[in-house]
C-alpha cells in the first residue's frame, strides 16, 4: 500500500524522466530490520520538512565502514519513476502477507558531509532515535549511494587503519609499563567498548588523543552524547565519572606528544561535559606539560562558553581551540545548546578572543540538510566568520533525530539552497577559511 504525498514545486533543474529511471532505486526494512532495494521506487531525499528526487551527480558511493540504519515506525517515501510523484510505502505483500515497511538510513565514515535526511513518513513515531548521522541511502548496480559528498580525506581516520588486533597487545603494554590509572582505564573502555578512534591512538601512540576531564556541563544539547534525559535515547558514550589527577593526565599527555607522529592531545570529548567547567585543571595541566615537553599541539575542544577561562589556558600554552556551533543565528544556537548562565554572544566572543590570541580557532559546524543551508543561515556564518577571523570550520554531520531537532528549531523563513550549494558560498566568499572535517597538528 503507498501513498501519494504532496510533490515540493518544481524547479529549474527538475529531473528529466531518463534521470529519474536512472536513479538509485529506493531501500526499505522489515520489522526484523532486512533490508531490501524496491523494483521500481526510486531514492528520495528531504531537506528540512521538504521531501524530493536526487540527482545522481549528487551521491557518493557508501564506504566500507559506514552503518545502515532501518527506522521503525517510520515508512518509507520513494519517487516514482513514471510520474515523478513522491509516495510513502506502508507495506508490501510478502508471499500472500502483508507486511510494514520502515525507511532505511546510513551513517556515513568520517570525512563525508551529508546533503540530504533519509526521506521517510515520521507520523507513527512514538519514540526518540539513536543520536546518528542518519542519511538518505539507495541502491544500483550492486552498490550502495548516500546523498553527500567528501569534504577531507584523511587516513589518520580512515576505519581501515584501527585494526583492534593491533589495539589490544597496545593496551596490554601500556598496562604494563604505566599500571591501571583511572583516566587510562576510562579511555580503555572508551577504546573497547564505544570504538573510539582517539582512545585508540592513544595505545597506538599516534595521531590525535583525548584527555576528558569534566563530569560537568553548562549546557543541555539536545544532541548530547554523553547524557540524555530519561524518556529520550540512550546515550552514545558513558560520559567520565570522576575528576582525573593532574599527574596522570600530565603523564598521558607528555609521553604522547613525545612518541606520536604528528601528535594532538584534545581537552573535550564525546564521553565528557564542558571541558571549561574543569579550566584550572587544564590550565595547571598544561603548563606542567609544556615544562616538560615542547613537541606536539595541545588542543582543546569546547562550547566557547566562558571567553576569560579560554584566555587563561591560552596563556598556560594551548596551541588550537575548536568551538562548537550548531548555527550562527542566535535563536537557533540557544534552542540546541539550552545554554546555563552563558549566551551566544559569550561564545561568538571566545572565537574572536582565540584568534586575537595568537591560538589556531576553528569551529565545529554541525550541519543540518534543510535548516544549515538557509539563505539566512549561510548569511549569519559570513558574518561570524568575518567578524572573528576563523581559521578553520569543520563540517560534521549533526548526530540528532531529524525529527526532534525539525520540531525543536524555530521556524525558518528563509529558502534552503542545498549544502554543496552553501560550501560554494562560503569558498568564493572567505577564500581564506579552511573547510575540513578533523583537527589538525599546528606545531
Amino acid at each position: 500500500m503507498d501513498d501519494t504525498i504532496r510533490k515540493e514545486k518544481p524547479s529549474a533543474e527538475e529531473m528529466s524522466q531518463t534521470d529519474l529511471e536512472n536513479a538509485p532505486f529506493m531501500l526499505f526494512a522489515d520489522r526484523e530490520g532486512k533490508v531490501y532495494d524496491h523494483p521500481f521506487l526510486r531514492m528520495a531525499g528531504a531537506s528540512g520538512e521538504a521531501v524530493g528526487p536526487l540527482d545522481r551527480e549528487g551521491l557518493v558511493p557508501v564506504p566500507e565502514f559506514s552503518k545502515l540504519f532501518f527506522l521503525p515506525q517510520c515508512p518509507p517515501i520513494g519517487i516514482d519513476p513514471a510520474t515523478g510523484e513522491a509516495r510513502v510505502l506502508r507495506e508490501v505483500d510478502f508471499h500472500g502477507v502483508d507486511t510494514p515497511c520502515y525507511g532505511v538510513a546510513v551513517f556515513l565514515e568520517p570525512g563525508l558531509v551529508r546533503t540530504h535526511l533519509p526521506a521517510v513518513d515520521y507520523g507513527a513515531k512514538s519514540y526518540t532515535l539513536p543520536m546518528w548521522g542518519y542519511t538518505a541511502v539507495g541502491f544500483l548496480d550492486g552498490q550502495y549511494w548516500a546523498a553527500g559528498f567528501q569534504i577531507e580525506q584523511n587516513p589518520k581516520w580512515d576505519p581501515r587503519n584501527y585494526d583492534d588486533r593491533k589495539l589490544i597487545p597496545a593496551i596490554r603494554r601500556h598496562r604494563r609499563r604505566k599500571g591501571r590509572g583511572a583516566l587510562a582505564e576510562h579511555l580503555i573502555h572508551c577504546a573497547t567498548s564505544n570504538h573510539c578512534f582517539a582512545a585508540k591512538n592513544l595505545f597506538l601512540e599516534r595521531w590525535e588523543a583525548p584527555l576528558p576531564v569534566s563530569r560537568r556541563c553548562n549546557a543541555r544539547c539536545l544532541g548530547c552524547l554523553s547524557l540524555q534525559p530519561g524518556g529520550s535515547c540512550a546515550a552514545s558514550h558513558q560520559r567520565i565519572s570522576f575528576t582525573p589527577e593532574r599527574r596522570e593526565i600530565v603523564s598521558l599527555a607528555v609521553r604522547h606528544l613525545r612518541r606520536a607522529e604528528e601528535a594532538i592531545v584534545s581537552f573535550g570529548q564525546g564521553c565528557e561535559g564542558e571541558p571549561l567547567t574543569e579550566y584550572r585543571l587544564i590550565r595547571e595541566s598544561i603548563r606542567q606539560i609544556r615544562m616538560e615537553t615542547d613537541k606536539g599541539t595541545i588542543n582543546l575542544n569546547t562550547n566557547g562558553s566562558w571567553p576569560e577561562r579560554i584566555r587563561h589556558i591560552a596563556e598556560a600554552g594551548l596551541d588550537s581551540i575548536r568551538i562548537s556551533l550548531n548555527s550562527a543565528r542566535p535563536e537557533l544556537y540557544r534552542a540546541y545548546y539550552r545554554p546555563r548562565r552563558y549566551d551566544f554572544e559569550d561564545v561568538v566572543a571566545s572565537i574572536s578572543l582565540s584568534g586575537e590570541v595568537g591560538l589556531y580557532t576553528m569551529v565545529n559546524y554541525l550541519v543540518f540538510p534543510g535548516i544549515t543551508d538557509q539563505e539566512e543561515e549561510i548569511q549569519a556564518l559570513l558574518a561570524l566568520v568575518r567578524k572573528t577571523g576563523l581559521n578553520f570550520l569543520h563540517l560534521k554531520n549533526l548526530n540528532i533525530d531529524p525529527r526532534l531537532y525539525m520540531r525543536k528549531m524555530p521556524n525558518g523563513r528563509s529558502k534552503a539552497v542545498g549544502i554543496g550549494q552553501m560550501v560554494d558560498i562560503l569558498r568564493r566568499e572567505c577564500p581564506k577559511l579552511e573547510l575540513g572535517y578533523f583537527n589538525k597538528a599546528v606545531r
